[in-house]
C-alpha cells in the first residue's frame, strides 16, 4: 500500500505518525534563507530539530541524549527540510533525486555511532521519497550547534524536468 502512495501522501502520513506540525514556523534564524532554488537544484540550509519555535532534544549525544533521542532529532530535521521543499516547489513528487545530505551531530568525544544518528534522517528520506530518496551522505561529530541542538541536517535536491 505504501508504494502506491505519492511522496506527498507518505510525507503527510509520517508527519502525523511523528506528531510533526508541517505547517509550523520554518524560517531562518539569521541573515540567510532556509532554501534556494537554482535551476534544477534546491539547496536547503542546515536545519535543527525545531518544532513550534522550540528545539527538540537539546543537549549532547552521549551525555544528555542517547542514540534514539539523536535519531528522533535527525528525523525532525529531515521533516523540516522536506516541509521547506514542499513550500518552495509545491510537491515532493517533483524531486528527481536527493543528491546530498550532511548530518552534524553534537556529541561527546567518545561517541562513535554518528552514522546511526544520521540514519534517523536517511530513514525519513527513504520512506517519503522512495528511490528518489537515495543519497550520498556525510556525518560529522561537532562540539557545538545552534541553540544547543543535538543535530543539524542540510541537503541538496535535484528536481524532475517537469518541475522546472
Amino acid at each position: 500500500m505504501i508504494e502506491q502512495m505519492s511522496c506527498d501522501e507518505r510525507f503527510l502520513t509520517l508527519a502525523k505518525e511523528l506528531n510533526y506540525d508541517i505547517y509550523g514556523e520554518n524560517t531562518a534564524g539569521g541573515h540567510y534563507v532556509p532554501l534556494i532554488r537554482h535551476h534544477d537544484e534546491v539547496y536547503v540550509s542546515g536545519l535543527v530539530p525545531r518544532m513550534n519555535g522550540k528545539i527538540q532534544y537539546p543537549g549532547r549525544v552521549g551525555k544528555e541524549l542517547n542514540l534514539a533521542d539523536a535519531q528522533a532529532a535527525a528525523s525532525i530535521s529531515a521533516m523540516r527540510g522536506l516541509s521547506l521543499i514542499v513550500d518552495a516547489i509545491g510537491s515532493l513528487d517533483k524531486i528527481k533525486s536527493l543528491i546530498r545530505v550532511t548530518v552534524y551531530v553534537r556529541c561527546t568525544e567518545d561517541f562513535v555511532d554518528l552514522s546511526d544518528v544520521a540514519n534517523g534522517a536517511s530513514d525519513v528520506f527513504s520512506h517519503v521519497l522512495g528511490d528518489a530518496g537515495k543519497h550520498t551522505r556525510t556525518t560529522v561529530g561537532v562540539y557545538q550547534l545552534p541553540k544547543n541542538a543535538a543535530v543539524e541536517v542540510d541537503m541538496i535536491v535535484a528536481l524532475r524536468p517537469s518541475a522546472l
